[in-house]
């Protein structure tokens, strides 16, 4: 089998899976934005698979130049879907679609007029430059979040799936770069690039279709199911539990600086992926930050609703309840109540 064949086989392969992939997420988590935002990455994965080609000339042909500029935005939703799956707070906001519609204009000029104008290197180094600048995004959300996810499986799911893409990316990018400054030939360039497009997606739609949905995406409260101990462990987990709400009721560490899951750990004399294992299957949470704000807030909403605190600036409250700023202290707290710390205060005063 030649190289172009053998090249044709595995970007057929690669576009089948990234449409399985999208009609599976479609079938199960399309009300999810996660969900939403794997079948926008999978698509537009799928459109970079039928058109990504090392050294091709300019100008491309009139059908590719959108599929080029959806590929290219791909990056962007890859982006997205790495805050959306690791930030149980995020939402996708209108910029998020007007910086991948940006790329997506971006990359088609590039496409129809910069290249074609003789500019062809420029284009390239560009465009991959800009996917580089994305992928180090995504890799860096998935570094900063990383020890603050407490469930398990997706914890690993997630770092696989990002390491993987961000991989393809980067190598993508790199070759792109280093064919046009002649460095590779474009026949082997092609195929080592397909070939790992095909392997990444492979692993990907099988590490994503095995996955229980709940461990992997953010699922509504009520949909949260706590899990059951056996009798054995009952006794020895309520005691820790025990232990960890005295922590956070008499000594209230959650107010102290860069409080972490180790820095618990240790205070309880127990590894570290126990006490993960703790709070999210006994207690219900997904996000050591959430559990901690969660206290932050109840000892805010006394204090908000304290008479005799009536005159405390609301951003001593939130510095003396472990917040370290007001920005998130006020996001937090309208996440959780409905309302602002301000309203909450006059509402409760109003009350009395």
């Amino acid at each position: 089998m030649t190289l172009a064949a053998t090249e044709l086989c595995l970007r057929s392969a690669a576009v089948t899976l990234l449409l399985v992939l999208a009609a599976s997420m479609f079938a199960d988590f399309r009300k999810l934005p996660a969900g939403r935002l794997v079948i926008a990455f999978a698509l537009g994965a799928a459109a970079h698979a039928v058109t990504a080609s090392i050294g091709a000339g300019a100008p491309v042909p009139a059908w590719q130049a959108p599929l080029i500029a959806l590929s290219t935005g791909a990056i962007v939703v890859f982006w997205l879907f790495t805050r959306a799956l690791f930030d149980e707070a995020f939402k996708l906001r209108w910029w998020h679609g007007l910086i991948w519609a940006a790329v997506v204009a971006y990359s088609y000029v590039n496409c129809m007029w910069i290249a074609p104008a003789g500019h062809a290197r420029i284009a390239i180094i560009m465009v991959n430059s800009l996917t580089l600048v994305f992928i180090a995004l995504a890799v860096g959300q998935t570094i900063t979040s990383w020890s603050a996810d407490l469930v398990e499986r997706r914890r690993r799911v997630r770092v696989f799936i990002v390491a993987a893409s961000a991989l393809y990316g980067g190598m993508n990018a790199l070759l792109q770069i280093a064919y046009a400054g002649s460095r590779v030939t474009v026949e082997w360039a092609n195929l080592l690039n397909v070939a790992v497009l095909t392997a990444i997606v492979a692993a990907i739609t099988w590490a994503m279709m095995r996955v229980d949905g709940a461990d992997l995406f953010t699922v509504p409260a009520e949909a949260v199911v706590l899990v059951k101990p056996v009798a054995a462990e009952e006794a020895a987990d309520q005691k820790l539990v025990d232990a960890l709400m005295r922590l956070m009721a008499d000594e209230r560490i959650y107010r102290h600086d860069n409080i972490t899951i180790g820095t618990l750990a240790t205070r309880l004399k127990i590894p570290e992926y126990r006490l993960r294992r703790l709070i999210n299957q006994r207690l219900g949470y997904r996000n050591f930050n959430v559990f901690l704000n969660n206290h932050r807030i109840e000892e805010a909403k006394a204090a908000l609703a304290d008479p005799a605190q009536a005159e405390v600036p609301v951003i001593t409250i939130a510095m003396d309840a472990g917040f370290q700023s007001l920005g998130p202290f006020n996001r937090a707290f309208k996440a959780t109540t409905g309302v602002t710390p301000t309203e909450y205060r006059r509402l409760k005063a109003s009350a009395v």
